[in-house]
């Protein structure tokens, strides 16, 4: 057995103490251990942009992050946009606009917009477009999530209304 890291981090605003091998991924932890399979793993080399999650608020592939490097973060994961199963606004915006398309994109793309639009509460089409350029949609649709990402902007206004 290989040795063990002790290391602690909250997951969609939950502490956790997890015991893990040095060589895990994030991605792995989250999916193997925690059963948050909305975190997809697809390219697993941090290109594609499917594993996306939100590391004290930065989108991180976390295919390509080791789990250590987590140690005291809080990681943000899609399911945790819907912490009681009711969607929250940028889900909605989602399924209202058809950028959920095939859904294999979805989660990171969501991921991204809820971090874009807490620095940009109203992006304009250039910002959404240069934030979702990370992330592959093998649909095509980016103009769909596009304009998910501009809905969301303004559900999320009229919450704060």
């Amino acid at each position: 057995m290989s040795e063990q890291l002790t290391i602690g981090l909250e997951i969609d605003g939950r502490p956790h103490t997890e015991e893990i091998e040095p060589r895990t991924v994030l991605l792995d932890l989250l999916r193997e251990r925690h059963g948050l399979t909305g975190v997809k793993a697809s390219c697993e080399r941090g290109v594609c942009g499917a594993c996306t999650t939100l590391v004290d608020g930065v989108p991180t592939a976390s295919c390509s992050m080791f789990a250590f490097s987590a140690d005291g973060s809080s990681v943000e994961t899609v399911a945790g946009q819907s912490p009681d199963g009711v969607p929250g606004p940028v889900q909605r915006a989602f399924a209202e606009c058809g950028g959920f398309q095939c859904g294999y994109c979805t989660p990171g793309m969501i991921m991204l917009t809820t971090a874009l639009l807490r620095e940009h509460p109203e992006p304009d089409d250039a910002q959404v477009r240069e934030w979702i350029s990370s992330n592959i949609c093998r649909c095509t649709g980016y103009q769909m999530i596009i304009d998910s990402v501009h809905r969301a902007a303004a559900l999320l206004k009229e919450e704060s209304a």
